[in-house]
């Protein structure tokens, strides 16, 4: 393990094809986990006043309720989003992580059942493209691509860094989570199993996430005590070590990055089929 670990450390990554990463099952659930240690998208944990009425909407929105042990979650396919009670302290813009994306498979369609459903959808400069923002103030982008099997799949998380810090995030995430880097269009991204993560530039820092509306967000690992070794080992500093929740279901640690995203490990989030 030891020999393990200090390998890892170093700069290596296993670059796959981007198909392969972006790619998205009909049914809804975590992506198979790509690169040398099989990090995936895991879920976004959201401040809410409501939670049922919160529940409704990621239902209504496309989500599908689901329990894993004492884990309430609504899954869609490459990400869970999970509710937590509580007043957020301000929405996604203006933190680092400035909205999140799903792709859907037929844009027109989905603003028609979200707008049956009292979700108010607004149209884009891109063809396809919508964006809704939650009753707490998660903004959230939709993008059509009808090459999907599905009717709706997680696609992306935002992030806005200052433009001098965009090419050390981006090496910061592929070294430490195996985010494969990507040009796509005007945005460098990195590449996980389940979507992707976007690395927009401004002109300001950005506030933290933590206590706001998106609080944090999460990565789904095999092994979270290797994980926490091998970042520990990189000189990573974790807010929580790991620990286990759920009746002994779960697995979870927490960290921050340099630029104030709340990070949340997990293993073990997915319920048994």
């Amino acid at each position: 393990m030891r020999n393990t670990l200090f390998a890892l450390a170093g700069p290596a990554l296993t670059v796959l094809a981007l198909a392969g990463f972006l790619a998205a099952p009909a049914s809804a659930q975590l992506l198979p986990p790509n690169g040398n240690r099989a990090v995936s998208m895991g879920h976004l944990h959201l401040t809410v006043a409501d939670v049922d009425a919160q529940r409704k909407f990621w239902t209504d929105f496309g989500g599908k309720p689901v329990k894993n042990g004492m884990l309430d979650l609504i899954e869609f396919p490459g990400i869970y989003v999970m509710l937590r009670k509580g007043t957020p302290t301000g929405g996604t813009v203006g933190s680092v992580v400035n909205h999140v994306g799903f792709y859907a498979k037929d844009s027109d369609a989905m603003a028609a059942k979200w707008a049956a459903a009292g979700i108010k959808a607004e149209k884009g400069n891109a063809a396809g493209q919508y964006f809704i923002t939650t009753t707490e103030g998660v903004r959230i982008e939709i993008q059509q691509d009808k090459t999907i099997a599905a009717p709706l799949v997680f696609s992306h998380i935002h992030f806005n860094f200052p433009a001098d810090q965009v090419t050390e995030a981006e090496a910061w995430y592929s070294r430490n989570f195996d985010a494969t880097p990507v040009k796509m269009g005007r945005y460098e991204n990195g590449i996980l199993a389940g979507g992707r993560l976007t690395f927009a530039d401004v002109k300001e820092a950005q506030a933290p996430t933590k206590g706001r509306a998106l609080d944090h967000i999460g990565f789904e690992v095999p092994n979270l005590d290797f994980e926490y070794q091998l970042l520990t080992l990189r000189g990573l500093k974790f807010d929580a070590e790991p620990r286990v929740v759920n009746d002994g279901k779960t697995k979870v640690a927490f960290l921050t990055d340099k630029w104030g995203t709340y990070i949340e490990l997990t293993e073990g989030l997915a319920p048994k089929n």
